[in-house]
């Protein structure tokens, strides 16, 4: 058996899924040939960067406008009359990955982004059979209209209400199962407190915030920083910035009326959320899930309009998030949760939503899907 990740480098998300995926098959079917790639490692230097850093800039910088493109993207009709254009423009692109998935002859391509459905939905369209079974693995709590293609075999998404939206825009009910979004094995199994609090100095008597600027250190972690350093309550901060080296200098390189631990790429995510009371993040899909798989509540400021704002609506809803959208306002909500009963029914909440197996869920569901068709 032949298996095919293909994800795409547009945010951490959907490396850190395809990460847990190619762990979990390996761990379940280790016999198998199985190969995870990047579609932009097919392309020139000049069209990866434009696809990495458009995607930053643009996320970072101009919020409204990539809302707008959001909102406007997601019409499955108006997405249908283009996708013979939009088939024909991701197979001209992607030729390289084109090839390599004619030499590979996968029997299963799983797809953790949603570019990799374009190409297999064209060459399907044009290529005499047998075709790949293809899965997509939504990475967010709301499926976006171009997650949605006739090429798609099974759609494994976050929660039933994922499933439900999905079923609502025309998906076959049998093709889509609630899941969970896949995220790494650490997740699912504990770590020791203690021996994190050694490691990074952290006291058992104060509380512990762990602030996230994501794998590319984006959104205002800073701004966040400056107004809860001043507060009054004693905490520990400790600060991830990805790999954002200047910010992360910065950072350092600042007194700090709190206690602040300041920390680049990491590879430990769970133990740090381990310690954490509170996590203060962008609600990117993975981040949201790898929280709820530990019981870590989330403190949501001003997500992006799009993605993140949908994800921050299925948290809240659910009482496994709260949300600001004033910096000027957290110190004051912050303090409030800290230590209170309300914090304590968030956490419980986040666990009952986490799904620290998803990744061996889906994995398990793909295998038991190819079997009965094989």
């Amino acid at each position: 058996m032949r298996v095919l990740i293909a994800t795409v480098t547009a945010g951490a998300g959907h490396l850190q899924a395809a990460t847990a995926l190619e762990s979990a098959w390996r761990s379940l079917h280790p016999d198998t040939q199985l190969q995870k790639v990047d579609l932009l490692d097919f392309v020139s230097h000049i069209q990866r960067k434009i696809c990495i850093d458009g995607y930053v800039q643009l996320v970072e910088h101009a919020p409204e406008l990539w809302s707008l493109g959001f909102k406007k993207t997601d019409n499955l009709e108006r997405l249908q009359q283009w996708s013979g254009f939009r088939r024909q423009f991701a197979q001209h692109t992607n030729r390289r990955f084109v090839e390599h998935l004619q030499e590979f002859q996968p029997d299963v391509v799983i797809c953790p982004h949603f570019m990799p459905l374009e190409i297999l939905g064209g060459l399907r369209s044009t290529t005499p059979g047998p075709h790949p079974f293809t899965v997509c693995v939504v990475t967010d709590f709301e499926a976006h209209a171009f997650w949605i293609e006739p090429v798609v075999d099974l759609y494994c998404v976050a929660a039933p209400e994922t499933k439900a939206s999905l079923e609502a825009r025309g998906v076959s009910s049998e093709r889509v199962v609630a899941t969970g979004i896949p995220v790494g094995p650490k997740f699912a199994t504990p770590s020791d407190p203690e021996t994190v609090r050694l490691r990074y100095g952290l006291r058992e008597d104060l509380p512990v915030v762990l602030l996230l600027g994501g794998g590319f250190g984006m959104g205002p972690v800073t701004e966040i920083l400056e107004v809860i350093d001043p507060m009054a309550k004693p905490l520990q901060i400790l600060v991830v910035a990805g790999r954002n080296e200047a910010l992360r200098r910065e950072i350092a390189n600042t007194p700090h009326h709190q206690s602040v631990t300041t920390l680049g790429f990491v590879t430990n995510m769970n133990e740090l959320m381990s310690v954490s009371e509170l996590i203060i993040t962008k609600p990117g899909g993975l981040t949201a899930s790898e929280a709820l798989a530990l019981g870590k509540p989330l403190f949501i400021y001003n997500p992006i309009p799009g993605q993140e704002a949908a994800n921050s609506d299925f948290l809240l809803e659910h009482g496994a998030a709260t949300k600001v959208n004033r910096l000027e306002d957290i110190p004051h909500r912050l303090g409030q949760l800290l230590g209170s009963e309300k914090l304590k029914e968030m956490a419980r909440a986040a666990k009952a939503l986490g799904r620290p197996q998803a990744a061996r869920d889906i994995c398990r569901e793909i295998k038991r899907r190819w079997d009965a068709e094989a």
